[in-house]
C-alpha cells in the first residue's frame, strides 16, 4: 500500500471510529479491506483508496465496519461475570431497592455475547429480584454485527467458547447448524447502533457500564475523550468495567479503581472510596 494511501485511510477510520492504525499494523488493512474491494468488483486495495476519496456514505461505513468488528464471546474472562453476580448485582440491589431498577450498558457490543451473558445472569438470579426491572443496552458502530446480536444466532464454535454447557441446554435451541438463543433472553437485551466518540446523552443513564477491550484501540486523547463521554452517561454511584490490559489511570481523572476488585472503576468524587451500597458486600 502506498504511504499516501495508508496516510489518508488511517485518518478515515480515526475520524469516524476512534480506530487508531499504525503501520506495522498495515496487515490488517489487507487482510479487513480487500473482501471489501473484491465484493465492489475492484481490483484491489488501491482501486478501494481511490473510490473513498469520493465515496458516500456507504463505502465509507463498509470499510469503517469492516476495520472496527471485533470478536466476542460469551462469559469473556470469567471473572468479571463473577464479579457481575457477586459483586456488583448485590450492591445494585441494596442501593436502588427503593426503586427497584437499573441499566447496564454493554459499549462496542459486537455480535452480542457479552449483553447475554449478563442477561443470563440476571435471569438465573431473578428468585432474588421479584419485582425488579433491569434494562441491558448493547451498542455498536457495525449494522452487521448488530443485526447478528439481534437474531442471536450464533455457530458452534462461538457457544463453544465461554459458555457453560448448563446454560447453553436451559437457554438455547439448535437451529440447523446453528443455535439460537431463548426468546425470554433476547427481549431482555436492546442493542442500538452508537458511536462513541459521540455524544451519549441520548442513550440515557446507566448505572453500570461494561466497556471492555475497547479502549485498547485508541490512542491516549481519544481514551481521555470516550471516558469523559462515559462518565456523563453514569451516576456518581455506578460501576464502570474495563478490559484486563485497559486503565483509567494516566488517562482521566473522572474514574478510580475500586480497591480489590481488578477491573472495575468507580466514579472519582472524592470522598467516598467506593459506590454506597457496595463495601456491604465485598
Amino acid at each position: 500500500m502506498r504511504p499516501e494511501d495508508f496516510d489518508f485511510i488511517a485518518k478515515l477510520l480515526k475520524d469516524r471510529s476512534g480506530l487508531v492504525i499504525t503501520r506495522d499494523k498495515a496487515y490488517l488493512l489487507e487482510s479487513r479491506l480487500t473482501p471489501v474491494a473484491r465484493k465492489r468488483g475492484m481490483k484491489g486495495l488501491e482501486d478501494l483508496m481511490a473510490s473513498l476519496r469520493t465515496a458516500g456514505e456507504d463505502l465509507l461505513r463498509e470499510v469503517t465496519e469492516a476495520m472496527t468488528t471485533n470478536e466476542s464471546f460469551f462469559f469473556r474472562d470469567i471473572k468479571p461475570f463473577d464479579q457481575f453476580k457477586d459483586v456488583v448485582l448485590p450492591a445494585m440491589l441494596q442501593s436502588r431497592a427503593a426503586k427497584k431498577s437499573f441499566r447496564i450498558w454493554s459499549a462496542a457490543s459486537s455480535s452480542g455475547q457479552e449483553a447475554y451473558s449478563l442477561a443470563m445472569i440476571l435471569k438465573e438470579e431473578a428468585p432474588k429480584m421479584p419485582g425488579w426491572k433491569v434494562e441491558i443496552v448493547g451498542t455498536d458502530i457495525s449494522n452487521e454485527m448488530l443485526e447478528k446480536a439481534k437474531a442471536g444466532l450464533y455457530s458452534q464454535f462461538e457457544v463453544q467458547r465461554g459458555l457453560p454447557i448448563q446454560l447453553l441446554v436451559k437457554y438455547f435451541k439448535k437451529n440447523n447448524e446453528m443455535w439460537q438463543i431463548d426468546p425470554s433472553i433476547r427481549a431482555m437485551v436492546q442493542f442500538r447502533e452508537y458511536n462513541l466518540l459521540h455524544d451519549l446523552k441520548s442513550l440515557g443513564q446507566f448505572d453500570v457500564v461494561f466497556c471492555r477491550n475497547v479502549l485498547i484501540y485508541f490512542d491516549q486523547p481519544t481514551k481521555s475523550r470516550v471516558l469523559d463521554n462515559i462518565s456523563k452517561v453514569m451516576p456518581d454511584d455506578g460501576f464502570l468495567y474495563l478490559g484486563g490490559a485497559e486503565t483509567v489511570l494516566g488517562i482521566s481523572d473522572r474514574f478510580k479503581p475500586i480497591p480489590d476488585q481488578r477491573g472495575i472503576y468507580c466514579r472519582n468524587l472524592g470522598g467516598a472510596a467506593v459506590p454506597a451500597g457496595f463495601g456491604a458486600v465485598r
